[in-house]
């Protein structure tokens, strides 16, 4: 299984940067999980648009989902369209972005796959378990097994003991870590910092912890450090380009 990273942050894209997004190989295989804010331009530095078997978007914010809509429009606005695309998403949380063409401009580039957070899914190679996070909007963190290697990922999310369920055993746990270390008052139902990360790696035995959706302008090494403080294994920040192999 391969993990990139094309980006990491959290609420908009600071410079050069993008919001979540990430690309999961297996066999030939490449699911797209979180379409974020400016994802497809680097994306499409690696594959193609017709190269992506599948999209799991983990909730409806703009920050997690709003690229699917340019990368649909690559696929269908061309010559030859491939098929459609199957996309993963909690009932009604696209409606806002596939809604920002025409009615039924894109409606042959996808088909959608509406599913309740605690659900199994079967996508390509990878079985999926679905779990329900808490967050402002429901949210549906995923854990991705292919072989014998596990992959878990938060989506936005408040401290929950759900995040250590959802990674027990995983070779990496991929969280979001906002803030490094107090969350703000208005903040702490819905939003993690990398300390409450780090403490759920640990109880869930995870191998490997990557830190992502950081606030744009926020410090990485402070980040990193408060999750240290909770967890003693190899502890990354999701930053565009990076590329993590579980073999």
């Amino acid at each position: 299984m391969l993990l990139t990273i094309l980006g990491g942050c959290g609420a908009w894209p600071a410079a050069g940067r993008a919001c979540s997004g990430y690309l999961v190989e297996h066999e030939g295989f490449r699911l797209l999980v979180d379409p974020g804010y400016a994802t497809v331009p680097r994306l499409l530095e690696r594959i193609t648009a017709d190269q992506v078997d599948a999209v799991f978007v983990s909730h409806g914010h703009p920050d997690h989902c709003a690229d699917l809509n340019p990368l649909l429009r690559a696929r269908t606005l061309r010559d030859d369209p491939p098929a459609p695309l199957p996309v993963y998403s909690l009932p009604g949380a696209l409606d806002a972005v596939l809604a920002l063409d025409r009615p039924g401009m894109l409606s042959g580039a996808y088909v959608l796959h509406e599913f309740v957070a605690g659900d199994p899914l079967a996508i390509g190679p990878f079985r999926a378990q679905t779990r329900p996070l808490p967050h402002s909007v429901p949210n549906a963190g995923i854990r991705l097994t292919a072989g014998e290697r596990v992959l878990a990922y938060t989506g936005d999310t408040g401290p929950s003991p759900d995040v250590a369920g959802l990674a027990r055993g995983a070779d990496l746990l991929l969280a979001e870590a906002t803030f490094a270390d107090r969350v703000p008052r208005g903040a702490r139902r819905h939003l993690s910092s990398a300390r409450q990360a780090g403490r759920q790696a640990r109880e869930a035995g995870a191998r490997h912890l990557l830190l992502t959706h950081l606030q744009p302008g926020s410090d990485a090494a402070a980040a990193r450090a408060a999750a240290a403080a909770e967890y003693d294994g190899e502890i990354g920040i999701a930053t565009p380009g990076l590329t993590i192999d579980l073999p």
